[in-house]
This record gives C-alpha cells, structure tokens and sequence, in this order.
C-alpha cells in the first residue's frame, strides 16, 4: 500500500499559497485492509476514508468510466491494481493532477508544474467533457487564479464549448451549478467566472438573464464602460474587494441590475425603471437553483432600492427611514451594512471609479445610527399604547435624521 498527497495541497504549495485542504490517495489496498488499520469508511459512491487520528481523507485510488448523462453517469474501479497516474489522468485540471509521495518527492505525469510556471489551466484529458462539474470547476479556477496572470488553453476552451453544443452542460444539477457559482463568488476575481462560462456559450444556457446583460448600453456620463455585461463583472469584482469571501455580497452584486436587459429599446441607453423590472429574473433564477432564502430576499431588496442609496442626499428624511425600514434593518441590523456594500460596489464597479468617494454610504451610516438609537421604552413610559408608539418612534427617527446634514461636497452637487 502507498499512499500519496494529491490535488490542490500539492499545487498551493507549488505556488507559494496555503492548502486549506489536504487529499490523500491510496494505491495498492483493498477496502477492507483500510478499515483494518482504523481508517473510518465515509465514501458513498466509491471507497473513501477518514484518517483515525487526523480525520484527513483518503480515497483509494480509482478510474472513471462514462456510463450515462451528466455527473452522476460515471462508474468507478477502486480495485487494488489502479495506479497512481490512472487516478491522476481522470482530474479535470494538469494543475490538479499532480501528486506527492512519502519523502515529498513531486510526481507529475501530466506537466501540471510547467502549466503552474506557464500560468494555464489546462485539462488533463479528452475525457474532461465527459463531466459537466468539470465545466464550473475551471470557470471557478479562472476566477481564483486569474489574479496571478492564468488564463485558459485554447484547446481546453474548445472542450468547454463541446460541452455546451453537445448538451452535456444541460445536465448539470442545479444544488451543483449553484454550489459552485457560490464558491466562485468568493474567489478573487469573479469576473472570470463570467467570460470562462460566456465564452464557451454556458452562461446563456445556465443564466440567460445575466448573459442577456452583454451588449446594452447604459448612459456613458454615469456608466464610462457603458456596457451593462462589463459593468456587472466589474460590480463583483469590486464587490470581492470590498467584502473578500463574502457569497452574499457577490450574489446580489451580481444580480443588481438584471431589468437593464429588459429595458424597451427604445428607451435605451436610459433604464427608467429597472430597478423594478428586475426582481422578476433575480425569482427566476432563485426558482431554478434554489439559493438561501437569505440570498434570494437581500438580492431583491438591492435591486429594488439600490438607486436610493446612490441618491441619499436627495431623499426627504422620511424616505431615508422608509429606506431603513425596507431592509428591515431595524430588526436586522446587518442587512444595512450589507446593503451598502453591494451599493458601494454598484457605483465604483465603473470604469475609471474603482477609486471613487462614495460618501452616500457613510452618511447613511451615521444616518442609520441616529434612527437605531431611538426606542419605545420613553414613549411607553409616557403612556402611549398600541400603534401610538410606533408612530412616535418614527416621527422621531425622521427627526434624527432631519438634524444630520450631508457632507458639504454633496449640497454643492
């Protein structure tokens, strides 16, 4: 029995980057030899086992044979006679499919090291399109890696797009396309996700109101990119920024303005509007992959109000509390900062402005403050009953509100 270190701890410590997860493979042993020695079975669809002191997984090694549509079609030999590079050959990326023995010596069959050097993601093997997964999977190393200067092969591309005209990516399971879409939204770089999957034809097939953004124009005095599709990577790009690791965030940056695709042509560069139109895609696509109750709900709320924010210093004190009240943030008092988030990446997330004040946000901070810090507790103490004192608790939050002044820059326009 050998057992050997695989997959992503061997190609982040070839870049210098932390392994947040460590794999194991195990060659030569059967399933039986493994529980002897105290490793614990957790495997369902093929042999995997827990370390008994480490609880690190080790996976006999195995090949895959394509045996139905879409990721489940497979069928597994985990027998004793599967090699090391068998199991290796059947990895999705070269850069994935490297390994390291007992001693630390590297064994790289498929030049996954020199694609490290070459900054490329690049697939193993013609059998690559026989798992849709596998699809996501680069388009979320794009978003990961494209930081450091990788891009994709341009045979792997072509594999991508054989995929999509073949209809394989049409079997993908939503609990997986959303699983990996959230995962990519916390990379660094989540516009990559977009053009790996647009480029290969994929993002029509799997977020066609999102893909439908591409190519309307916006208003080039607000929006110097004009593009609504460019505008929209460079929304969770910024969004990545300022809230790193944060899928939340990302999600509703992503789908902020998805009713600017649904904007009249005839109206266009203007989209008078779309904050409201766009609640309808953003349920779609809720429909088909179910994300968090907690995504869908904060995603409609930024769509729905995210110009108000941009428009603070407009607003009468009335409608700033109507605001706060929308987010439900008095009993939800994170859904503010995270609202303001996503608006801060809305307005710097445009060309030439990712460096951009953005004083609304503050200012509606402080604003939030002064209206969180009345209570009932004086109005009950008073007397008051019933919906007197929500009455009274508003009238005086619209008053703290009304006593803050915007910064001087914003009342001199």
């Amino acid at each position: 029995m050998q057992i050997y270190l695989v997959g992503g701890a061997v190609r982040d410590r070839l870049l210098g980057r932390p392994a947040s997860d460590r794999d194991y493979v195990v060659v030569g042993a059967t399933p039986q030899q493994m529980v002897e020695q105290g490793y614990k079975p957790v495997g369902k669809d093929f042999p995997v086992f827990l370390h008994p002191h480490s609880s690190e997984e080790y996976a006999l090694a195995r090949t895959e044979r394509k045996s139905g549509r879409g990721y489940a079609g497979f069928a597994f030999d985990t027998s004793h006679t599967v090699t090391l590079e068998d199991d290796l050959r059947r990895r999705d990326l070269t850069i994935n499919a490297m390994a390291e023995d007992a001693a630390g010596r590297l064994v790289d069959p498929f030049g996954g090291a020199q694609d490290l050097e070459l900054r490329v993601l690049r697939h193993v093997s013609d059998a690559f399109v026989e798992d849709p997964v596998r699809l996501l999977r680069v388009a979320r190393f794009a978003a990961r890696y494209a930081p450091l200067g990788f891009t994709l092969a341009p045979e792997t591309q072509t594999l991508l797009r054989a995929m999509v005209d073949n209809g394989e990516v049409d079997h993908l399971v939503a609990e997986r396309v959303w699983a990996e879409t959230r995962r990519a939204l916390t990379e660094p770089q989540p516009s990559a996700f977009l053009r790996v999957l647009r480029d290969c034809g994929a993002l029509a097939r799997l977020f066609p109101p999102i893909d439908a953004l591409y190519g309307v124009p916006q208003r080039a005095e607000y929006h110097p990119e004009i593009d609504t599709g460019i505008h929209t990577e460079m929304v969770v790009d910024m969004a990545a920024r300022l809230a790193p690791g944060d899928p939340l965030i990302g999600w509703c940056a992503l789908v902020h303005d998805l009713g600017k695709a649904l904007t009249p042509t005839e109206q266009l560069p203007r989209h008078v509007g779309h904050e409201a139109s766009g609640v309808a895609p953003i349920r779609a696509i809720a429909e088909r992959y179910r994300p968090p109750t907690e995504f869908v709900e904060l995603a409609v709320l930024c769509c729905r109000l995210h110009l108000n924010a941009h428009r603070a210093f407009e607003l009468r004190p009335s409608t700033v509390v109507e605001l706060f009240e929308q987010l439900d943030g008095f009993r939800k008092k994170e859904r503010i900062e995270q609202f303001l988030l996503v608006c801060s990446a809305d307005k710097r997330g445009r060309l030439g402005l990712n460096e951009a004040p953005y004083p609304q946000a503050d200012w509606l901070r402080q604003a939030f403050a002064a209206a969180a810090a009345i209570n009932a507790k004086p109005f009950v103490a008073q007397g008051l009953t019933g919906p007197a004192i929500g009455e009274a608790v508003r009238r005086k939050r619209v008053a703290a509100v009304a006593a803050l002044k915007p910064p001087a820059e914003s009342r001199n326009g």
